[in-house]
C-alpha cells in the first residue's frame, strides 16, 4: 500500500488523505496512530456512534442466511421488519416504505413518486417540483436541479431540469430585510405566488428541508412556517414533500424534524441516520392519501432500484433503528442536545469573527462574518470555514467545512457540527476547547 500515491478519484486531486484504520463510539482512528473525536458523525451519518456490535452481528446473521434478492421477485422478512419499524416512529398517516441506497436516490424516488400521484389523480399536466434556493437534496442531475446552492450547480448548469426555487427560510439572513412575527411570513407566502405564476395546473410538488442541512446548517423555521406551507400545498393541490435525509430518525432530537411543528407531509426522506454508517440506505414514507390512490389505481408504482431493500442492508438498517429506539437516543439528542448548544454559544459567541450559533438536537451551525454587525461574510478566497476545519482535524477534532453561500448563495460561510447522539460531555468540551482555539487562531491569521 503505497500512501504517497492513489487509485481512487478522490474528491480532491491534490490533497494527501489521511488512511482511516478503525472507529469505535465517537473516536476515529488513522493508520498513523492518530485518534479524533467525530464532531460530525461522518457527515451527520454515524448517528449511533462506531463499531456497535449489535449491528454488526445483524448483519452478519443476516449475511449467512441470503444478502441480496432482487425486489421485484421477492420481499423478505427483514425488510417487512425494518418497514414497520419505521412507519411506527412516522407521523401518523404514513402508511408505506419505499427502499432505495442513499439520500439523493431517495429524493430523486420522492419526486418521481410526487409526478406518478398527480397522473394517478387525473392531472397529469402537475410536474413541477418547486424547492428554496440555499438548499440541499442530493447529487444527481434531478436532485441538483432541485438544490439550490449555486457552487455546487452551476458546472451541471447546462444538463439541469428548469425548476422553480423560492427564497429561503432564514430569519438570521432574511432574503427580504425583515422580522418576524412583523414579517407575516413572507417567505412562506413566496410559495403561493410562485404556484400562481408558473400555473397551480403545472405544480406537483414542493419540497423542503424542515431543519435546513448542510447549507444553512441547523437553521429552523420561525412559528407557523411550516403550517402555512402545508396550507398553501393543500389549497392547489401541491404535495409536501420533506428531506429528511440528514434530520430523519432522530437528528434534531424527535425521531423528523417535521414533529417539531405538528405538520405531516405527503412524502418523507430519510437516509443517514437511517444507516448509520454501516449500510448504504435511504428510504421515502408515503402517506396513506399517496398510498391508496395507487391502490385504487393503477395498482403499480412506476419506479425501481436493482438494490432496492437488499436484506443484509435491511438487517444492518433495522439494528440500527432498533438501537437508537431501545436506547433513547432520540430523546438523549434532545436534552443534550441543548447542553450542548449552550456550551457551544458560551465559547464561540463573543469571538470576532463568530455571528451566529444555532442548534436543534445534535446539529449545530456556526456561521462565520467579517463584521458581526452588518453580517458581512468573509471573501470566499478567504476559505475560513476550511482553514478552522483544517486546524481542528490536525489537533484531533472533525468538524464539516464547505457550509458555503450561507448570505446570499454565493458568500458567507458556516460550520456543520453533528455529532453522534451518544456524545458525552467531556468530549464535547474537549472538541468544542479545539474549535474555540482554532477560531481564534485563524482569525489572528487571516491573511
Amino acid at each position: 500500500m503505497n500512501k504517497n500515491s492513489s487509485d481512487v478519484f478522490h474528491g480532491s486531486l491534490h490533497k494527501k488523505y489521511q488512511y482511516v484504520d478503525h472507529a469505535k463510539g465517537v473516536f476515529v482512528y488513522d493508520t498513523d496512530g492518530n485518534r479524533y473525536i467525530d464532531c460530525a458523525a461522518g457527515v451527520a451519518v454515524a448517528n449511533i456512534g462506531h463499531g456497535v456490535q449489535d449491528v454488526l452481528e445483524a448483519i452478519n446473521e443476516q449475511a449467512k442466511k441470503c444478502t441480496y434478492a432482487y425486489g421485484a421477485t421477492f420481499t423478505s422478512a427483514i425488510g417487512e421488519e425494518l418497514a414497520t419499524r419505521i412507519i411506527s416512529v412516522s407521523p401518523v398517516g404514513m402508511k408505506r416504505v419505499f427502499f432505495c441506497s442513499g439520500g439523493s436516490e431517495a429524493v430523486e424516488s420522492m419526486i418521481k413518486i410526487a409526478r406518478q400521484y398527480q397522473v394517478e389523480a387525473g392531472r397529469p399536466s402537475k410536474y413541477k417540483i418547486i424547492s428554496r434556493w440555499q438548499s440541499y437534496h442530493g447529487n444527481t442531475l434531478a436532485t441538483l436541479s432541485l438544490g439550490g446552492r449555486p457552487s455546487w450547480r452551476r458546472i451541471y448548469e447546462p444538463l439541469l431540469m428548469r425548476m422553480p426555487h423560492i427564497a429561503q427560510c432564514n430569519c438570521y439572513r432574511c432574503p427580504y430585510n425583515l422580522n418576524y412575527p412583523s414579517c407575516k411570513l413572507t417567505c412562506a407566502e413566496e410559495l403561493e405566488r410562485v404556484i400562481k405564476y408558473e400555473g397551480e395546473e403545472t405544480v406537483a410538488a414542493f419540497i423542503l428541508e424542515p431543519i435546513i442541512g448542510t447549507t444553512a446548517t441547523a437553521t429552523v423555521p420561525p412559528d407557523g412556517y411550516l403550517k402555512r406551507i402545508r396550507e398553501i400545498c393543500d389549497k392547489y393541490n401541491v404535495l409536501l414533500c420533506c428531506d429528511e435525509v440528514i434530520t430523519g430518525l432522530g437528528r434534531s432530537g424527535k425521531a423528523f424534524a417535521v414533529d417539531h411543528f405538528q405538520v405531516t407531509p405527503d412524502l418523507i426522506c430519510v437516509a443517514k441516520g437511517l444507516g448509520g454508517g454501516y449500510v448504504p440506505i435511504g428510504s421515502v414514507i408515503a402517506h396513506e392519501k399517496v398510498v391508496n390512490l395507487f391502490e385504487k389505481g393503477s395498482g403499480a408504482l412506476v419506479h425501481s432500484y436493482t438494490f432496492s431493500g437488499m436484506p443484509i442492508v435491511c438487517a444492518g438498517a433495522n439494528a440500527v433503528l432498533k438501537y437508537t429506539l431501545e436506547n433513547d437516543l432520540i430523546d438523549r439528542a434532545a436534552v443534550f442536545g441543548k447542553i450542548f448548544l449552550k456550551k457551544l454559544r458560551e465559547a464561540l459567541l463573543d469571538l470576532p469573527m463568530v455571528g451566529d450559533v444555532r442548534g436543534i438536537g445534535m446539529l449545530f451551525g456556526v456561521e462565520l462574518v467579517e463584521n458581526k454587525i452588518t453580517k458581512t461574510p468573509y471573501l470566499p478566497s478567504y476559505n475560513i470555514s476550511g482553514k478552522i476545519a483544517d486546524y481542528c482535524f490536525n489537533h484531533g477534532v472533525i468538524i464539516l467545512a464547505g457550509v458555503t453561500g450561507t448570505a446570499d448563495g454565493v458568500e458567507g460561510e458556516a460550520l456543520q457540527i453533528s455529532p453522534p447522539l451518544i456524545m458525552e460531555e467531556k468530549e464535547w468540551d474537549a472538541a468544542i476547547n479545539v474549535l474555540k482555539d482554532a477560531v481564534i487562531h485563524v482569525h489572528n491569521n487571516i491573511s
